[in-house]
């Protein structure tokens, strides 16, 4: 097909998809794969979200060429993040669905030289599987080795690249040797298109509680500053309330008056000293037949204690010795 019927098929089709679809996520497709998009494309059909892969330029001109038809819709503000190696997935529904199958696929890929390591590359302790004419190569990378039966062996773990630094011909024919693919690569998310607002994608990762904990702590901290300087919120109507009631409470047993929110508590503040010492003795039984075994002991041996009292006090008295 020739490249100007490409081009007319291709502005047809993101035309439609960006008339059908109200939210969209712009990824980033940097050291990804054609057979790993193919495959997320084939995972993504069940879940009627499309992937669309093209030129920024190209993608840039379809979005204004759609605005220009639909002045009122507000994805034109989508041009400005089509910056670098990326792409659009379209998604009507389930979006947490279709965000876990692009994370999932992640492919493991050799250290090149010259590419900038996303993270450390450590190279663990062992056999290498090289022979010990090739010792003069580990030398160079000033890595620790011995011989062990006939081959190269690491003695510790070394940390060969650090997150950030660009990988050196050195390193990377090294990796290779020990056939080590420090690296995963797959798409990442950097912007959602949702209903008109464009937002960092990592907002999707705010989840329920999260919200939820967040609106509690808020809720405290309104709480404790109201009671603080004395202005009253909903948020410390019901504090207020509490303590107003645990003060009305306490005057009613001080005073021994009673009123209608009192009269549950009448009981409990007229009880005898015997009848708290039996409340107190049966909630503290419940701790098994140990506590009793331990009050037993203890029992003897406070009276053990208050013989010898005795017995100091009265050798002093009458002057005798610690007999």
């Amino acid at each position: 097909m020739p490249s100007r019927e490409r081009k007319a098929e291709y502005f047809e089709r993101m035309k439609v998809l960006l008339s059908q679809f109200e939210t969209c996520l712009i990824v980033g497709i940097d050291n990804v794969t054609s057979g790993q998009l193919a495959k997320i494309r084939k995972d993504l059909r069940p879940y009627d979200a499309v992937c669309l892969m093209g030129k920024n330029t190209l993608m840039r001109k379809v979005i204004a060429k759609f605005m220009e038809e639909n002045p009122e819709h507000s994805i034109g503000a989508l041009s400005e993040y089509l910056v670098g190696n990326c792409g659009l997935v379209f998604v009507k529904g389930q979006l947490d669905k279709v965000r876990s199958i692009i994370k999932e696929n992640v492919k493991p890929a050799p250290a090149k030289a010259g590419a900038v390591a996303p993270k450390d590359v450590v190279v663990p302790p062992g056999p290498t599987g090289c022979d010990p004419g090739q010792t003069s190569f580990f030398q160079t990378l000033n890595v620790p080795t011995k011989i062990v039966k006939g081959q190269i062996e690491i003695v510790s773990e070394l940390k060969l690249i650090s997150a950030g630094e660009k990988v050196g011909a050195s390193e990377a024919g090294l990796l290779t040797k020990l056939n080590i693919h420090p690296f995963e690569y797959g798409v990442k998310f950097f912007q959602v298109y949702m209903d008109g607002s464009i937002f960092d994608a990592a907002v999707l990762d705010i989840s329920e509680d999260d919200i939820r904990a967040k609106f509690i702590a808020g809720t405290r901290f309104l709480a404790s500053f109201s009671l603080g300087v004395g202005i009253p919120t909903a948020a410390s109507l019901p504090h207020s309330l509490g303590r107003v009631v645990r003060q009305m409470l306490a005057i009613s047993a001080i005073t021994s008056y009673s009123f209608k929110y009192s009269e549950p508590w009448d009981k409990l503040f007229n009880l005898s000293p015997e009848e708290i010492a039996a409340m107190a003795a049966a909630s503290g039984g419940g701790g098994g037949g140990g506590g009793g075994a331990g009050a037993a002991a203890a029992e003897p041996e406070k009276k053990k204690e208050e013989e010898a009292e005795i017995d100091v006090g009265g050798g002093d008295l009458f002057g005798g010795g610690g007999g």
